[in-house]
């Protein structure tokens, strides 16, 4: 019996964790639309969660496990509105909307049975919730570091010690950047709702940004046991899609959701058996999403059709395009890559952008040639506490046949590497080397 209650105890405890990594942006962003205040609603669903963590061991997980939060957050609100004052007309407003004429016996709340009632089941509302929740998240008052760290902690749901090691820095200092982005959403006031189409377009840079920085942490998780974390990636993916509904004419937000689709498309051939990651060029192509692929060439042709040149993600997104169209490793357009590469070097220049490159040049001209691209990058030291340059640098002379000099680049980028799956896969890499 013992064994059995343990055994009940953790299933209920891990259902709380995954409905809270499904649904947190809905529930926070519909107590927002409740009470008004971002940073309460953060709080209220916290206080959800820990109640569930507490009663669904208990008394097994409800029907309608969002539901139960949702209803709990809201049953919170209430209680913080009323102890602010009894007055409250948002307390009145919200008493209604949920039906409650009274208190119990025990001065409780009335509540619906929240096993029975789902407070999730509107969809189109709740994207509008997140899609506000995001735009307040990315406010131009906050610092770009800060606007991240909120959008990762109340629409993705991440915890801080996640964020920090996503960005490599302390727990406190994440922590500090989401508390000083709270008080200063706070102290402008800033209305919970989805910004004016003008303004909305003066602030989707920074809303793509935050979005795409979310699918890169969901697509190749910088650290943990798992390569790739798909609830993060297909939040992202959902988000993009909010936002092309309610923006259709901005090409480069078609331009990140077909980056966005085409990359996913790979998902399911990215990793073996062994949860190890499978190269582009060893993988199954049929087990390639063909609809995902068919849903990013959409999007990638409405953002060509927008007339004015592709932008940062619509030229990855057609990079990723060549990778999908190709029926192999071998017969891909390795030229066009090379092109469209140098083309995103123009017009968003980063060191992350030139290792790319790097990869292209090998590929169409030889290692030889991109070696000398990739020494370059070493000379800057732009990659100090990443794996990803070593571990190009060490392919690379391992192609030359450098095999002593791989070995060593190789060892660093294990030493570097945070994500257990990638450096399982480096440390086989370097093992083969002989």
């Amino acid at each position: 019996m013992a064994r059995g209650h343990r055994a009940a105890v953790t299933d209920a405890r891990d259902a709380v964790g995954a409905v809270w990594r499904i649904e947190s942006a809905r529930i926070v962003g519909a107590l927002a639309r409740y009470t008004g205040d971002v940073a309460l609603a953060e709080d209220l669903a916290q206080e959800a969660l820990a109640a569930a963590l507490v009663a669904w061991p208990r008394d097994g997980v409800p029907r309608s496990p969002a539901g139960w939060l949702l209803t709990v957050g809201r049953r919170r609100a209430i209680d913080t509105f009323r102890r602010r004052s009894a007055l409250d007309a948002r307390h009145a407003m919200l008493a209604k909307e949920l039906g409650t004429g009274g208190r119990g016996p025990a001065g409780e709340t009335s509540l619906p049975d929240p096993t029975t009632t789902d407070l999730l089941a509107d969809p189109d509302r709740i994207d509008d919730d997140v899609l506000a929740l995001l735009f307040i998240a990315c406010h131009p008052l906050l610092t770009a570091d800060a606007r991240v760290a909120l959008t990762l902690r109340v629409v993705a749901g991440l915890a801080s010690d996640e964020i920090a090691r996503a960005f490599l820095v302390p727990t406190a200092t994440v922590q500090a950047r989401i508390t000083r982005a709270k008080k200063t959403l706070a102290a402008a006031q800033v209305p919970f709702e989805v910004p004016p189409a003008a303004e909305r377009r003066e602030r989707m840079g920074s809303v793509l940004s935050v979005v795409y920085v979310i699918f890169t942490e969901g697509s190749t998780a910088t650290s943990g046991h798992e390569l790739i974390r798909p609830d993060l990636a297909h939040e992202a993916i959902r988000l993009t899609r909010v936002l092309a509904y309610h923006a259709p004419d901005e090409p480069e937000v078609h331009g990140l959701l077909a980056l966005l689709e085409l990359t996913a498309a790979r998902f399911s051939a990215r990793t073996g058996p062994d949860g190890l990651p499978v190269l582009l060029e060893d993988q199954d192509r049929r087990r390639w999403d063909r609809s995902a692929i068919r849903r990013g060439r959409a999007a990638l042709g409405r953002a060509t059709q927008a007339g004015h040149g592709l932008g940062p993600y619509g030229l990855q997104a057609a990079i990723a395009e060549c990778h999908a169209i190709a029926p192999s490793f071998d017969d891909t357009d390795w030229d066009r890559i090379l092109l469209l590469y140098e083309a995103l070097a123009q017009v968003a220049p980063s060191p992350v952008v030139d290792l790319n490159r790097a990869v292209a040049v090998a590929m169409a001209c030889g290692p030889e040639e991109a070696l000398g691209h990739v020494d370059r990058l070493v000379a800057t030291g732009h990659f100090s506490g990443s794996h990803l340059l070593p571990s190009v640098h060490g392919e690379l002379l391992l192609r030359l046949g450098r095999n002593e000099e791989a070995r060593t680049e190789l060892a660093r980028a294990v030493q570097l590497c945070r994500n257990d799956r990638e450096r399982a896969l480096l440390e086989r890499k370097l093992d083969d080397i002989l």
